[in-house]
């Protein structure tokens, strides 16, 4: 692999050992953002304030292009990995390619920056390596593009299956360092103790990540995995919730009395993670209904959407959203939008939040749930364009599984036991079907709200929801 190894091999234990120092390796007891606990923590995002380290880190990794005779393109995953393919590309003269987090949503639309041809050969940079998602999802857009992607170079294999994962899909992983390896050249430097290998050992053995298939890879990633790939507050808060009280269980409480919609999120709080709501249909609608609600969202913790689908232009929008008797960015969490619009929906939503500290997010309808809807192919595409290019998105509204970006939620509309339609054009799916299509979140309305026994029904959907979701991420 290496021309010279010993001289290689003591350069891996002095950058092993300056990552440690600069607390890029950290070893202990850990409890991850969305709450797992880990005995060991990598975080190389550290080494933008150590250049000198992050130099020599950029010129070892590069020694793995030694073989490589046709490289034309340089891509690092976002973000970490993107001061190393700089300095990699600035040292080698080989042109760089950024992969966006999120499609532009006007202009070309496109998702990789910079110049290239199809054909290309391009490598790939990354810094830590668990399932292998993110490398693979940058092989997909690259790809897509026409751009040959043959190898990945990585600083740390965490030894979890991510290697597998991406050589599964016609992809060599070359790592600087394995867990393994990395433990091995702290323990004779003596940073860490026998116990702390030990630990980690266990932990590898433990948790190991599933096999995925490119176009799988959203559907089989967990939602506290996901939570961390989130650009909108109110997304990752919904994975966490999901993850929390094992429910992807969103209520449409469409019924016309205040009262009504008190009682029945009071009964189901517990056991939905979102109340939807039609704030115009309530036929008694009072500024205390919507004190009274929020209380019960803050009591059993779940989120409060208003399916307004907004479509006007940008200024009508905010005000729509800020004023008028309803005020829905006080209290909403969640609104929805169509994309007809284009951009501008978007900004005018956000200009109604001048005012407003708690965070917020907005579902883009892609596509709908009733009979003969207009919403085809190019135009879910269009408004999944809109949908990334904004923090302000929580996800999108649609029947299938249409987007590989882990950060985004997919809510299904449509929902019931048995697969069926109404008289004027709603089609209904299975809880398993719509999971199976790519629903995080799935929408159950009459359901639930014309049952006999309202909590039953709730309690029914919830489990056959989350039974679906546990088969799919396996």
């Amino acid at each position: 692999m290496f021309k010279n190894t010993n001289a290689m091999d003591n350069e891996l234990k002095e950058l092993a050992i300056a990552l440690y120092e600069i607390d890029a390796l950290k070893f202990g007891e850990f409890v991850t953002k969305v709450g797992l606990k880990t005995p060991v923590y990598f975080d190389l995002r550290v080494i933008i304030s150590h250049p000198k380290v992050m130099t020599r880190l950029a010129k070892v990794l590069w020694k793995f292009a030694e073989d490589a005779s046709d490289i034309s393109q340089i891509c690092g995953v976002p973000y970490t990995a993107l001061p190393l393919a700089t300095l990699i590309s600035v040292d080698s003269n080989i042109p760089m390619l950024i992969k966006r987090k999120e499609a532009k949503a006007y202009g070309t639309m496109k998702t990789i920056e910079g110049q290239f041809k199809p054909g290309d050969n391009c490598v790939i940079i990354e810094d830590v390596v668990t399932s292998g998602c993110s490398i693979l999802e940058t092989v997909h857009s690259l790809r897509r593009e026409g751009l040959k992607v043959k190898e990945a170079y990585v600083v740390i294999d965490r030894e979890q299956g991510g290697k597998k994962n991406v050589e599964n899909h016609g992809i060599k992983m070359k790592s600087l360092y394995t867990i393994t390896r990395l433990l091995a050249y702290l323990l004779e430097a003596n940073k860490i103790t026998p116990k702390i290998t030990e630990d980690v050992a266990d932990y590898l053995l433990k948790y190991q990540a599933p096999t995925i298939a490119v176009h799988d890879i959203r559907l089989k990633t967990p939602f506290h995995v996901r939570a961390t790939n989130a650009n909108n507050v109110i997304a990752s808060k919904l994975f966490n919730l999901m993850e929390a009280k094992e429910s992807t269980l969103c209520l449409a409480a469409d019924l016309t009395k205040s009262n009504d919609i008190l009682e029945l999120a009071d009964l189901v709080g517990p056991h939905i993670i979102v109340l939807k709501t039609h704030i115009d249909i309530i036929e008694d609608f009072n500024n205390d209904f919507i004190k009274h609600l929020k209380e019960l969202a803050n009591k059993h913790n779940f989120l409060l959407m208003e399916d307004r689908k907004f479509a006007d232009i940008g200024n009508t929008v905010s005000l729509q959203y800020q004023k008028g008797i309803y005020k829905i960015a006080e209290w909403a969490d969640i609104v929805t939008v169509h994309a007809v619009v284009g951009q501008s929906i978007i900004d005018g939503l956000k200009n109604g939040l001048k005012c407003i500290t708690e965070p917020r997010g907005i579902f883009i309808l892609a596509e709908m749930s009733s009979k003969g809807a207009l919403t085809n192919s190019d135009y879910a595409q269009s408004a999944l364009s809109i949908a990334q290019s904004s923090d302000m998105v929580s996800g999108i509204v649609c029947q299938s599984n249409m987007f590989t970006n882990l950060g985004l939620v997919q809510l299904t509309p449509g929902v019931k036991l048995s697969k069926s339609s109404d008289d004027l054009g709603q089609q209904y799916n299975t809880p398993e079907s719509v999971v199976n299509s790519g629903a995080d979140l799935a929408v159950v309305g009459r359901g639930i709200t014309e049952a006999e026994d309202k909590l039953s029904a709730a309690l029914k959907y919830k489990k056959e929801l989350w039974v679906a979701y546990k088969k799919r991420i396996v």
